[in-house]
């Protein structure tokens, strides 16, 4: 029995033990647990404090914010009202201004009217008074004249009776002279003959030195001089050699160039022209007939380019004359065509005329209305180039040919066509331009020019895609219009941005032409030349080739 309730008790114990250990773990549990509320308040109270500082942060700066745009706008209705009332007294005083110079105007036109009367009215007293005088004095004298009539009669008559002695006495003392020397000169015969031939002999002197010295001048003229109708010669004159001796010697040590160098055409046409010039080369080597060419196209093709550099490739000289000088000459125009000539054929290398603008002065004689003058020099024109010369080649350049006399057609016996460069020949062009008025500059260092960077050759294609229709004289001045854009800069450096506005501002310049032409009635719908109408006579025999490319 008493182990009995031995064992009961301390089951008990044990069951006490745990009941007590379970509550200490749930107090335990609790004090963590209202711990971790406290401290939650505690966080919750803090952030609640500091939302409100916020709070009352932003009001604070809203505050602030609508405080200072209220000053603002109250300092600008103040700055307002401030410009109106110093523009109403600028009003005032500019109205004030206006009023007192009116008034200033109105008494400076009064003084002047009054002045005016003034001296108008003095003019006309002294106009009467000088009357006045004029007429007592013209009375005085015609009274003092009617009463000495007689005492002036008479001596007029004894001045004229006076003077015709004095005459008369003159004469025979100068006739009694002049025969004695008559007398005494032809009885000496030796003076006579001596006097005839001093007299024959300053004549001949005259007249032989007059004659010489005109065939002195024409030979100077026709050997060192340079026609007035020639603009531009690769001929150097004795003159020019003595300014210009380094030049003189460089143009003389100089070697033949390409024909095509610097000429950009569309290759059919390259061939073509290397041709001519191939055998132009040759007709000069071996003294043959230079054949005439006539080369037409829009402006700014390369018509002039390849005449000098045609001349220079086969050795000769060219010589450049306009069409339009020769009209204003008038009479002097035969005389002047003349001398042209007879200047070429002094020429010892051979010379290439290049006459620009041909149909200035080569017009159709049967429709045209030309004046004498010109029609002359049209024929003085026409005989010397009647036959095909060894001294001198004769190239035409025109952009209307089909004005031309058909005589003139006769005398032409090769044609080419210079048309507008296509888009691979654009692109050659916009390169050559681009290396010769921005590269070689930017690239020397003695210039102030400077290149960004980009991809300059893909920039010049996509130029060449939008300059379609230009010429190359065109593309030349755009790259010209690329440099001068640099040099206009402040720092002298040439951008991409730069470059595609002077490409813009060429375009629409080009469009702006065409525009005009088109309301002239020169280019067709596409844009494009009506096409050459050459008719050809029956004696068009040396037209050999018709070059259409």
């Amino acid at each position: 029995m008493h182990i009995i309730y031995s064992s009961f008790c301390t089951i008990e114990l044990k069951l006490l033990f745990h009941f007590m250990l379970r509550r200490l773990r749930f107090y335990t549990v609790l004090r963590v647990c209202v711990c971790c509320v406290c401290q939650e308040y505690e966080a919750a109270v803090e952030q609640l404090k500091g939302d409100q500082i916020r709070i009352q942060a932003d009001e604070r700066r809203k505050t602030l914010n609508e405080e200072t745009k209220q000053h603002q706008s109250r300092a600008q209705y103040q700055d307002k009202l401030a410009r109106q009332r110093y523009e109403e007294q600028l009003r005032q005083q500019q109205l004030l201004n206006e009023e007192n110079l009116r008034k200033q105007e109105e008494s400076v036109q009064k003084q002047e009217a009054m002045r005016r009367a003034t001296v108008e009215h003095e003019m006309e007293l002294r106009h009467k008074n000088e009357m006045l005088r004029v007429e007592a004095e013209s009375k005085a004298r015609a009274r003092v004249e009617r009463e000495n009539a007689d005492i002036i009669r008479e001596q007029i008559r004894l001045k004229a009776a006076e003077h015709r002695q004095t005459v008369l006495e003159s004469i025979r003392t100068a006739g009694a002279v002049f025969g004695e020397g008559f007398r005494a000169f032809i009885s000496d015969w030796d003076k006579v003959t001596a006097t005839v031939a001093g007299l024959s002999l300053l004549a001949v002197g005259v007249y032989s030195a007059r004659n010489a010295t005109a065939v002195a001048g024409r030979y100077i003229e026709a050997r060192l001089g340079k026609p007035s109708l020639v603009r531009e010669t690769s001929r150097f004159t004795v003159v020019e050699a003595l300014k210009h001796p380094i030049k003189t010697a460089k143009r003389l040590k100089s070697k033949p160039q390409d024909a095509l160098e610097g000429v950009v055409l569309c290759p059919t046409l390259e061939e073509r022209v290397r041709d001519i010039a191939i055998a132009t080369r040759n007709t000069r080597q071996n003294r043959g007939l230079y054949r005439n060419i006539l080369m037409y196209g829009p402006p700014g093709t390369g018509k002039t380019l390849f005449a000098k550099k045609l001349a220079m490739h086969s050795g000769m000289d060219y010589a450049i004359m306009t069409g339009g000088d020769v009209a204003p000459m008038g009479r002097d125009g035969v005389t002047a065509m003349h001398k042209v000539f007879d200047w070429a054929g002094t020429s010892g290398r051979g010379l290439l005329l290049f006459v620009d603008e041909a149909d200035a002065f080569l017009r159709k004689r049967s429709s045209e209305r030309i004046s004498e003058d010109l029609r002359a020099t049209l024929n003085a024109f026409l005989y010397r180039t009647g036959e095909q010369s060894n001294k001198f080649m004769l190239v035409l350049a025109s952009n209307q040919p089909e004005q031309f006399d058909w005589a003139i057609n006769d005398r032409i016996d090769e044609i080419v066509n210079f048309m507008l460069p296509g888009l691979e020949e654009r692109e050659r062009l916009v390169r050559l331009y681009f290396d010769r008025y921005v590269l070689e500059p930017a690239t020397g260092g003695r210039q102030r020019l400077k290149l960004a960077q980009f991809d300059y050759g893909l920039k010049c294609s996509e130029i060449a895609k939008r300059v379609e229709g230009m010429s190359g004289r065109e593309i030349s001045k755009l790259a010209v219009a690329w440099q001068a854009a640099a040099y206009s800069s402040e720092d002298g450096v040439l951008t991409e941005a730069m470059i595609d506005a002077r490409v813009d501002d060429a375009v629409r310049q080009h469009r702006q032409k065409m525009d005009w032409l088109h309301g002239e009635g020169v280019l067709d719908n596409e844009g494009r030349p009506f096409p050459l109408l050459l008719c050809m006579t029956a004696g068009a025999s040396y037209i050999k080739g018709i070059i259409t490319f």
